[in-house]
């Protein structure tokens, strides 16, 4: 009988990350996740599109992230979005805390998956904010790319 934990397919991206902000460094952070948090992510069930990461205290949580309560849970489901603790080594942590001090640079949530031991993990990024040309440039290049491939076949 498969391992039902074994879901290494489940890969939520938040688009619009690209998009809004430039990507300047990446980390890789577990999650702390209840019961049904765990069995929603595996239905895929998760939101990033509004979702950041702020320090409270000297640990990192992600706010704002949206995971669908479990159909099947009963009075101990779970609130869809309430802060979440990230799990990531103390030098990591002192490193982006320093980083996000700068001006106009944030932590934002890139990618969740479940690796191969069933664990969700969540990429985040340390991000800077775009400016309006910078969005309209990303159109153009996306748009110019979809030309290309379009004469190409």
């Amino acid at each position: 009988m498969p391992d039902k934990r074994n879901n290494s397919n489940i890969n939520i991206k938040n688009k619009s990350a690209s998009f809004e902000y430039f990507l300047l460094e990446q980390y890789e952070a577990g999650i702390v996740l209840t019961g049904t948090e765990i069995k929603s992510v595996r239905e895929s069930k998760v939101s990033l599109a509004e979702a950041y990461c702020a320090f409270v205290g000297n640990e990192l949580f992600i706010r704002n992230m949206n995971i669908a309560e479990y159909k099947f849970g009963t009075y101990a489901n779970h609130e869809p979005k309430h802060d979440r603790k990230l799990l990531l080594t103390r030098r990591e942590l002192n490193k982006i805390f320093t980083k996000t001090k700068e001006k106009g640079l944030t932590i934002i949530p890139v990618r969740m998956f479940v690796n191969e031991k069933g664990l969700a993990k969540l990429v985040i990024a340390i991000a800077k904010g775009k400016k309006l040309y910078d969005k309209r440039e990303a159109l153009k290049t996306k748009d110019m790319k979809r030309q290309m491939d379009r004469n190409d076949d």
